[in-house]
């Protein structure tokens, strides 16, 4: 137990730092591109500013594991990670755009670069970014939630290679067009990434059903000795790892001891299909309608 202690405490220590160091890259960035002229390093920023945001809500996540639910919160605060994932991928998405826009004025009248000044800021940028991967390394494996930021790292790190590049090209051709071209590369790469983290926590928290075979499942529950039927499914996402369960399953007029027993194999048969908490509503001979999905009807109908 004080191992396990002791490592989480290691983790959170390692992504506080690396928090620190992408923030401290994104103010240099933001300073360097600023003064150099530089649009590539602005947009570098905006993806070193991301993975902070990123870093940040994946070490609430950790946080968070280690608080209890409340009365007022009975399902713990899990889903503030997926509300901080929204905000941060609808500004990205945002703010890409407006690069994209900037690249495409800078294109048609390019404007001068510092060189050297942009190289230097981005060799800053890359070094600190290959600190924050391997304070990371050795904790990728543990959870989706840190390899999700590890990834993250990862792919800033590229991103500073291309603005490195770019202020070679900049320094020894001047070739200024090279500046606008990378801000698109990191801009779209950017989008794709918001798109994908925008549409699944809109799906949390809208609570849209996860990825199941519900024809399957209602299969498994129904091949269950003294199981008639099984209807009415609810599924929905807590967080990013929990997936919550629930249905009316009718059965045989049988003991209250047998019913438990019932509950237990369903739960127990679920786990399979990632399903890591389980209600169940046993009833006999009561609905009517036994579709998966239950159509409520309206008065007067």
């Amino acid at each position: 137990m004080g191992h396990h202690h002791h490592h989480h405490g290691e983790l959170k220590g390692r992504m506080v730092i690396s928090v620190i160091l992408n923030l401290t890259i994104t103010i240099a960035e933001i300073i360097g591109g600023i003064l150099s002229g530089s649009l590539a390093l602005l947009s570098d920023s905006l993806h070193n500013f991301s993975d902070s945001i990123s870093l940040l809500a994946s070490y609430f996540a950790v946080r968070v594991g280690e608080r209890k639910a409340n009365e007022k919160y009975t399902f713990g605060y899990k889903r503030a990670e997926i509300l901080v994932a929204f905000i941060n991928s609808a500004v990205l998405i945002g703010v890409s755009l407006f690069l994209l826009v900037e690249a495409y004025r800078r294109f048609k009248n390019p404007e001068p670069i510092d060189g050297p000044l942009m190289l230097v800021v981005a060799l800053i940028g890359l070094l600190a970014n290959l600190l924050s991967v391997l304070l990371l390394h050795d904790h990728a494996h543990e959870s989706m939630n840190v390899r999700s930021a590890y990834l993250h790292l990862m792919s800033d790190t590229l991103s500073s290679v291309a603005v490195v590049i770019g202020g070679i090209l900049i320094i020894e051709w001047n070739v200024t067009r090279v500046d606008p071209l990378v801000t698109v590369l990191i801009s779209l790469y950017i989008m794709g990434e918001g798109y994908g983290i925008l549409k699944e926590s809109v799906e949390v928290l809208m609570e849209a059903s996860p990825e199941l075979d519900l024809e399957a499942i209602k299969a498994e529950i129904e091949s269950i000795p003294s199981v008639r039927n099984a209807h009415h499914f609810h599924a929905w996402r807590i967080g990013e790892n929990e997936v919550h369960f629930e249905c009316h399953v009718e059965v045989e007029d049988i003991p209250i001891s047998e019913a438990q027993g019932i509950i237990d194999e369903v739960e127990e048969r679920l786990k399979k299909y990632g399903i890591t908490h389980v209600t169940i509503q046993l009833e006999v001979e009561k609905c009517t309608d036994k579709g998966i999905v239950c159509h409520e009807e309206k008065e007067g109908d």
